[in-house]
């Protein structure tokens, strides 16, 4: 069949998605999808209060007053990880679907934890972090992508928020269990007062990471429940299978084809061999243009994100905070980590996605200055924490549904997972490059360079491309 005889099918496929109740997809795929993102941010800050107590073991003569110096290449690997993810394994869902490689995403990153709670020195730990980096990578870039794909134009940054929030309590869980499982009990608030870790109990790290294999196995099993995209099929020409599968995301039965609809199916259908690859990114002027803008952002906004999200507790020992006193901040502050995806989920559409960039850097410097200004005192640094998580997150969401919505479907996951997989090399600067000037510096000029990438991400995120409730098919055709 060719394509000119498909455009009233294809049609009334786009105008199904579209006629979505954003409010009644239902709250099983969400849950589904937001078991993965929970595990995989759980496994990006399960390192950030458990490293001290497992450098300790795995590394002769580690101590938390140099973990730090220890800490950069199992990030930086891990890091790297994510490109390789991004760019090798999320770019097969643009060929064999969304849904296959939503499987072997997660089982990746799975054997990544298993081999974490196996390692006996900081080599294998480096290598098992970076074998986790490359299913989260990946992960991260196919998830998007199918959210981006299956959820109206009205409601895109919302679904995504809303299964971001999973990721905002796989980190509290982390850095929770972290404090419980790695430090001494401490009295509060220097510490936490039945914390675990002892002479007589000294592999909660261990634990820990064996808690992620198991939340590892249960996504993959869920996730054997989830449809293939609709949208992919139908760009892969299989519109048969396309409209079966919408009545699973609660799709209307018979939307009305309007002329946007059949100028969009036009634009969504092509032929079955067509080849998906990265000419179709690097090809096309338009694409390539958004391409290197968004990778600039994560770049460099990155650098602000994992500066904090892996390392603040090390940036606050290394303002003379102790190890219990720098956990018990990140855990608390990481209250403002939920509070943002709940906000984010409310409240993500209302302004366009590259707006919430600078929302983000304000808040973020905000924070920073509470904590530096604090000196000594927990209660201003627990407050300045808390908008530290809120602000350095809440620009998040929006812009994984801004780079899922700046490519094509026939490309999309490819082109994610360039811009936000390469972009995570910026992460590894702040840790390599950005955190260990933190000693040298005070504490204001230390929490504000790390806050202050984000302030230049904002700036070149206002030059991306409008998407806010407008067809995929008419952003990326």
């Amino acid at each position: 069949m060719s394509i000119s005889a498909r455009p009233p099918q294809s049609a009334e496929i786009i105008a199904r998605l579209e006629g979505i109740d954003a409010r009644s997809m239902s709250r099983a795929f969400v849950g589904i999808l937001g078991l993965g993102f929970f595990f995989n941010f759980y496994d990006i800050f399960d390192i950030n209060v458990s490293f001290i107590q497992t450098c300790a073991q795995i590394q002769q003569g580690c101590t938390p007053e140099n973990a730090a110096n220890h800490l950069t290449w199992p990030t930086l690997l891990s890091l790297a990880g994510y490109v390789v993810g991004a760019l090798v394994i999320s770019p097969l869902s643009d060929r064999v679907g969304r849904r296959r490689m939503l499987l072997v995403t997660l089982a990746i990153t799975t054997v990544g934890a298993l081999y974490t709670v196996m390692v006996g020195d900081l080599t294998n730990f480096t290598i098992a972090r970076a074998i986790t980096g490359i299913g989260i990578g990946a992960d991260l870039a196919v998830v998007n992508t199918y959210i981006g794909e299956v959820a109206p134009r009205t409601g895109r940054a919302k679904h995504t928020s809303r299964t971001f929030v999973m990721s905002t309590l796989g980190a509290l869980a982390a850095i929770w269990l972290g404090l419980l499982l790695t430090t001494e009990a401490t009295p509060w608030p220097s510490g936490l007062p039945f914390a675990l870790a002892g002479s007589s109990f000294a592999s909660g790290w261990r634990w820990m990471y064996a808690i992620a294999v198991v939340l590892g196995l249960l996504g993959i099993a869920l996730r054997t429940r989830l449809p293939e995209s609709p949208r992919w099929l139908l760009a892969h020409g299989r519109l048969a299978e396309a409209g079966a599968m919408l009545t699973r995301f609660g799709a209307p039965d018979a939307p009305q084809r309007t002329d946007e609809n059949i100028e969009n199916a036009e634009k969504a259908v092509h032929p079955p061999s067509r080849k998906e690859s990265y000419r179709e990114v690097f090809g096309n002027p338009v694409y390539l243009r958004r391409a290197l803008l968004l990778l600039a952002v994560w770049f460099i906004g990155y650098i602000t994100v994992y500066g904090y999200s892996a390392g603040f507790t090390v940036l606050l020992t290394g303002l003379h905070y102790t190890p219990p006193q720098a956990g018990i901040i990140a855990a608390v502050g990481t209250l403002g980590f939920v509070t943002q995806g709940l906000f984010s989920a409310r409240f993500s559409e209302i302004l366009e996605r590259r707006h919430w960039l600078p929302v983000g850097a304000l808040i973020t410097v905000v924070g920073a200055v509470i904590v530096a200004l604090g000196g000594q005192n927990m209660v201003v640094a627990v407050i300045g924490a808390f908008l530290i998580f809120f602000g350095f997150n809440v620009w998040v969401p929006p812009t994984y549904a801004l780079s899922s919505e700046s490519f094509p479907t026939r490309a999309r996951s490819t082109g994610f997972g360039l811009v936000d997989g390469v972009g995570h090399l910026g992460g590894g600067i702040g840790l390599l490059v950005v955190a260990p000037l933190v000693p040298r510096l005070n504490a204001l000029e230390a929490l504000l360079l790390m806050s202050s990438f984000l302030v230049v991400a904002a700036v070149l995120g206002q030059f991306t491309v409008h998407t806010r409730n407008r067809a995929l098919e008419e952003v990326s055709p």
